[in-house]
């Protein structure tokens, strides 16, 4: 058993301003997708410029902040809001939803698309790559926040914890720690290889959606789903499930499609 060490949410105290770590980690996370973009953007055979990047990742940043957002108020947050018509804009309480960002960043690439003329799934496949990082950034982030606690457990590297006001400590599953290694450095490690040569157009979007839906839905088994819904169905199905099922399901056809019908990727030079 390990016990939690309770670390300060908030890494500096400017006066009345304060710096959360977990904004810390959203700034790392987008940092490191726009060194990571320009870094495959330099390769000889992209068809990706520097001004590319700049604007794509400026765009999926909108995509992750706005969809984030909404997508916790209308998937977590309906609750809250009835009782606080003010809450959807009081993102110093927190609450966002990765499936809400991955929502706003899927339009944010629709829209750049049109603007710049690049196949959607060619966008896709690009942005792939890109955010595994900054997933596990976000998740430490929870762990620091002392939030997304798993259920309870007996192995011996569960954290001894108060997952949340009235609950008795409890020796409980790290789940954001899971999600930070197979959501997060694991997904970016399998994306970046998969990705370093060219592939059939949708075929590395595909892998992301169903590499992130498959781990998201087992995950699921052991974290604590939101006290505000509880479960879903049977005692085990959660809404992280509901919403991580047509990523898995979507991925595993653009992977089909990919396979059987391949179309080259504009994102390399044709012949490379």
């Amino acid at each position: 058993m390990l016990v939690y060490p309770h670390i300060d949410p908030v890494a500096l105290h400017l006066g009345p301003l304060q710096i959360h770590w977990y904004g810390i980690m959203y700034v790392i996370g987008f940092g490191v997708a726009w060194w990571l973009a320009r870094r495959r953007a330099a390769d000889l055979r992209s068809t990706w410029t520097p001004i590319d990047v700049d604007d794509l990742v400026f765009w999926m940043m909108l995509g992750v902040i706005v969809g984030g957002r909404i997508g916790y108020i209308l998937f977590y947050g309906l609750g809250f809001w009835r009782l606080d018509p003010l809450y959807p804009f009081k993102i110093w309480q927190g609450g966002m939803s990765f499936h809400g960002a991955l929502l706003g960043v899927l339009m944010a690439l629709l829209l750049f698309g049109r603007k710049r003329k690049r196949h959607f799934l060619d966008l896709g496949d690009f942005a792939a790559a890109l955010p595994g990082l900054g997933f596990m950034a976000g998740r430490i982030g929870n762990f620091i926040n002392g939030e997304l606690w798993g259920a309870p457990t007996t192995v011996p590297w569960g954290f001894l914890v108060q997952a949340g006001p009235g609950q008795l400590p409890a020796v409980r599953h790290a789940s954001q720690l899971y999600e930070a290694l197979l959501e997060g450095l694991l997904l970016f490690v399998v994306l970046w290889w998969f990705s370093a040569k060219p592939r059939a157009r949708g075929a590395v979007g595909g892998l992301f959606l169903a590499w992130y839906g498959a781990v998201r839905i087992g995950v699921e088994f052991v974290r604590e789903p939101d006290a505000q819904l509880g479960y879903l169905l049977g005692g085990w199905f959660t809404m992280g499930m509901l919403l991580s099922l047509p990523m898995l399901i979507g991925g595993l056809w653009l992977m089909l499609r990919a396979r059987l019908n391949p179309q080259p990727s504009g994102n390399w030079i044709a012949g490379a």
